[in-house]
């Protein structure tokens, strides 16, 4: 279990929610950028370009794979040289770089190659990021850390979401949909420098140095039995999380605009930013595995409802509450891995976490888009219904153990 640094407790508070705000800010402009498009994606690729379920499953499983990839390589070596703000500045230049190829997309695979980019971006930056937050802070304050770094990316998704739905509602009348969807890209493109501009300001802390291996392992993997316990019940659940773009088809397959989709997403990062400070606190104060008990938990609901869909109105509560399965797990799970393994090694086992779970989600995303296609739009949802219930009961029989 991590130790605390030498600095006194104030010294290190003031530094902890100094450098969480900083990278908060960051997170917040690169979501403004990310979240005015990630609506528009699934929509964009199907209506304008033309691509099946099968091939947006397949984009976003490839995108995903490469962050997870990306993660787990960026955690360790971020270890081995004891430094984080490269990983994320590179980590975020990559990814609002990206943005302007899809504005010139004639087809699915140059869309796959610009979410290749920018997931890869994601991966270099989002363990050795998480990483820093961690090593800034004392374990009593990791949650609240992680909590309030959620909640300001998840506002600034809120805002990328609502410049998206306000935007095409003004232009939608006025213009093609296609053209809407690839000024909106090349719109994004300027929150995402702007935050790439403010990691300047972020103090790098470098980690103590990594404890010599026996023989010629260059990979610690000794992280422990808990740290492989809620590594095992996250990857049963992740088999069945399928990427959120699925969410957003399953609404426009109800029938429901293009607008009201993307306002229904509003919603889902309404609650997911009011929760994500509160949660992060309380699980400052209480079993940190209870809290992603509840949140599978919430997570079998919803998906049980989106399978079921029994009217367009169900669409609205369900992208409610399912930002209250993001707050309890999103932050929660970076906190309660971070206080289960040694600082030195911190990145690599945040960066293993991600990996496997990650590539994992390559494999749900690709499985939904072929249920989708060849049994009904409600299976994958089923799928991740059940397998969130099972993972949920693992963590509330694990509920007061370590983290």
């Amino acid at each position: 279990m991590s130790t605390p640094s030498p600095q006194n407790d104030s010294t290190q508070s003031r530094e902890c929610m100094g450098n969480v705000v900083r990278l908060g800010w960051v997170s917040a402009l690169t979501d403004v950028s990310s979240e005015m498009l990630y609506a528009v994606t699934p929509l964009f690729l199907t209506q304008v370009l033309k691509a099946t379920m099968s091939q947006l499953g397949l984009i976003e499983g490839v995108a995903e794979g490469t962050a997870s990839v990306l993660k787990g390589v960026s955690g360790w070596h971020s270890d081995r040289i004891r430094k984080r703000k490269i990983f994320i500045f590179s980590g975020y230049s990559l990814s609002a770089l990206a943005k302007p190829l899809i504005a010139v997309a004639a087809g699915w695979p140059m869309v796959l190659l610009a979410r290749f980019f920018d997931r890869f971006g994601k991966g270099l930056r989002t363990t050795a990021r998480d990483a820093l937050i961690a090593d800034s802070c004392p374990p009593e304050k990791r949650g609240r850390a992680f909590g309030l770094h959620r909640a300001m990316d998840t506002a600034g998704a809120l805002v990328g979401v609502a410049i998206s739905l306000v935007l095409l509602l003004l232009l939608q009348s006025r213009t093609d949909q296609g053209s809407v969807f690839r000024l909106l890209y090349w719109l994004a493109f300027i929150p995402g420098v702007f935050g790439v501009l403010l990691i300047s300001g972020v103090r790098e802390i470098p980690p103590p140095a990594p404890k010599p291996l026996p023989g010629a392992r260059a990979v610690n993997l000794a992280f422990g039995r808990d740290y492989y316990t809620v590594l095992i019940l996250f990857s049963l659940f992740t088999l069945g999380c399928s990427s959120d773009a699925f969410l957003l088809m399953r609404a426009r397959d109800a029938g429901w605009s293009v607008a009201a989709v993307i306002a229904a997403y509003l919603c889902y990062n309404v609650s997911y930013s009011l929760l994500s400070y509160p949660v992060g606190k309380r699980a400052d104060r209480v079993p940190k595995q209870r809290l992603l008990a509840f949140g599978f938990l919430i997570y079998a609901f919803v998906y049980l409802g989106f399978a079921w869909l029994p009217g367009k109105w169900s669409v609205w509560p369900l992208f409610l509450i399912y930002g209250a399965y993001i707050a309890f797990t999103e932050g929660v799970s970076k906190a309660l891995i971070s206080n289960l393994v040694s600082p030195e090694s911190r990145g690599t086992a945040l960066g293993l976490f991600y990996m496997v779970t990650g590539l994992l989600a390559v494999i749900a995303s690709v499985v939904a888009g072929l249920l989708w296609d060849r049994v009904s739009p409600a299976a994958p949802f089923y799928l991740g219904s059940a397998l969130a219930l099972i993972a949920g009961i693992g963590f509330m029989i694990r509920g007061g153990n370590r983290g």
